[in-house]
């Protein structure tokens, strides 16, 4: 799933790292070689 709205707030379940989105550019968020994880 790519990043689709300003705002969106993303967590890595590994080290978890938190990540919130000033500029969605549709990209998909990597970190520790996973993808990162929506929170809802």
């Amino acid at each position: 799933m790519g990043v689709k709205n300003t705002g969106e707030k993303y967590i890595c379940n590994i080290c978890g790292n938190e990540v919130v989105v000033t500029k969605a550019g549709g990209g998909t968020l990597v970190c520790c070689g996973e993808d990162m994880e929506l929170q809802k």
